[in-house]
């Protein structure tokens, strides 16, 4: 019997659908902003709306001939969500601010980067190339902050951006992604070494303590974070990315558990010897107690007023332009979650958190889709990054977890997250078009090839195990599953 080959669909109609959709919410919001400011379609109404359908109906076109089999659904939700952030950050500009445009400013340059991500950039898997130069570019990026002459200095506690003339950037949000690139690559060449099987306690088998050597390199480097920047977001965010990278790498519940077990012992030390992160961890127990409160440094006012403004919105808000969020401090960059929630309400905010949802598991499905390791990893370390940021800022906001300085993708006032973010997106998307289209049995130039110059060495079919192991782990991963 001969089997019948299905030919990929590009599904770049459904994508332009949905686009123009998309287009619809963030100039919709864009236009109840502007009625509520009684400045409804005016010329700035129709010049920076202008603006984002353009951009976003270029990127389109660039998917058409560049990516015509990437996912359908990831450019118009990410679209979406910029269009409602831009509307709500020019909805709590004041009389002479211009943050609104500044972020319409950014939007377009970050489109272009991704766009320029997309155009250039063939095959994802040539990144693997650069899986050391982008282990030193990251350490560059994290030190810039503290370099004398450009750091600007400390920032509401957080010593995370440089000058760049009158502009200030945080390299840090650049720096997640040649991390995951970095991950991506050492982890998908040094998987085997990584799978040697040490000790066994109970039913878990842990690693050889040898082999723990890229946990402790990315435990320490989140401590150093918080330690020189004092930034507690992005300390989380950068462990927390090495260690869903190594988990999907190994399939290996035990790297989980030192995991946590390091991130427990760092959070416990430092709570006691670090001022900043004892006060928020302070301002997050005792929020309503009138000393955290009435704090000028490490207190509770954004946390207790962004969540009587999201309880006044209730179910359905007050209506976008209606509510009082500029009564929040950061309501546009920090709290823009909470200010969201009280103008769109539970249902509105709901609806936000679903469009984020959606954009995970797009990003999840391009690494189960993709063939090739590297791939795999990328698109999961770049997703769960994204994922883990949501999480981290909307816990912080709702009081589940402490506040943190980190910003909501795509929605937050930010130039350099915006960026960043977009960047991710471009990578996603050239993930997808790998892993959504026909098997491309060419192989890389030599000159693009990542192991050009290293002898290609068969793969074992099951993992080896130290002397003296256990021969068949039962959390040993198979070839049908691993990756």
């Amino acid at each position: 019997m001969t089997t019948i080959e299905t030919v990929p669909k590009p599904r770049r109609n459904v994508e332009l659908v949905l686009l123009v959709l998309a287009l619809c919410v963030g100039i919709g919001a864009q236009a109840l902003v502007g009625v509520d400011k009684q400045k409804a379609f005016d010329s700035d109404f129709w010049f920076q709306s202008g603006l984002l359908a353009a951009a976003a109906l270029a990127f389109h076109v660039v998917l058409r001939i560049r990516a015509k089999y990437a996912d359908p659904v990831i450019l118009p939700l990410v679209v979406a969500l910029n269009g409602l952030g831009l509307a709500m950050i020019h909805r709590l500009d004041r009389v002479a601010e211009d943050t609104g445009n500044n972020q319409l400013r950014w939007t377009l340059v970050a489109m272009a980067v991704s766009i320029g991500v997309i155009w250039f950039l063939k095959d994802h898997r040539i990144l693997r190339r650069f899986t050391y130069i982008s282990l030193a570019a990251s350490a560059v990026l994290l030190i810039l902050p503290l370099v004398p002459g450009i750091s600007a200095g400390e920032i509401l506690g957080a010593r995370v951006w440089i000058k760049i003339g009158s502009m200030t950037f945080q390299p840090g949000e650049i720096a997640k992604i040649t991390l995951a690139i970095f991950f991506a690559g050492y982890l998908s060449s040094n998987r085997d070494l990584i799978l040697l099987a040490g000790r066994k306690v109970g039913p878990v088998q842990f690693p050889r303590f040898k082999d723990m050597g890229p946990m402790i390199a990315a435990w320490l480097v989140s401590i150093g974070v918080l330690i020189f920047q004092r930034d507690l977001g992005s300390s989380i965010l950068f462990f927390g990315l090495f260690l869903v990278m190594i988990y999907v790498a190994t399939s290996r519940i035990s790297w989980v558990i030192i995991g946590l077990v390091l991130i427990a012992a760092g959070g416990f030390v430092a709570a006691r010897v670090f001022s900043h992160v004892a006060l928020r961890i302070d301002g997050w127990l005792n929020a309503f107690t009138d000393e955290v409160y009435g704090r000028e440094f490490g207190g509770s006012l954004q946390i207790v007023e962004g969540l009587f403004g999201m309880a006044n919105g209730g179910l359905v808000g007050t209506g976008l332009g209606q509510g009082r969020p500029n009564l929040v401090p950061f309501a546009n960059s920090d709290m823009i979650v909470a200010s969201f929630g009280e103008e769109l309400g539970l249902i509105g905010l709901f609806a936000i958190l679903l469009m984020y949802l959606l954009l995970f598991t797009r990003g999840f499905r391009a690494a189960l889709g993709t063939r090739d390791a590297f791939g795999k990893l990328l698109a999961t370390g770049l997703s769960f990054a994204v994922a883990l940021q949501c999480f981290v800022v909307i816990g912080g906001v709702t009081r589940l977890i402490p506040l943190t300085g980190l910003t909501t993708p795509f929605l937050a006032a930010g130039g350099s997250s915006l960026l960043a973010n977009w960047i991710i997106v471009g990578l996603l998307l050239m993930i997808s078009h790998s892993a959504r289209g026909p098997v491309d049995t060419t192989p890389l130039p030599p000159s693009h090839e990542p192991d050009a110059k290293k002898v290609p060495s068969a793969m074992p079919s099951k993992p080896a195990t130290a002397p003296g192991g256990p021969r068949n782990s039962p959390e040993a991963p198979t070839e049908a599953v691993k990756l």
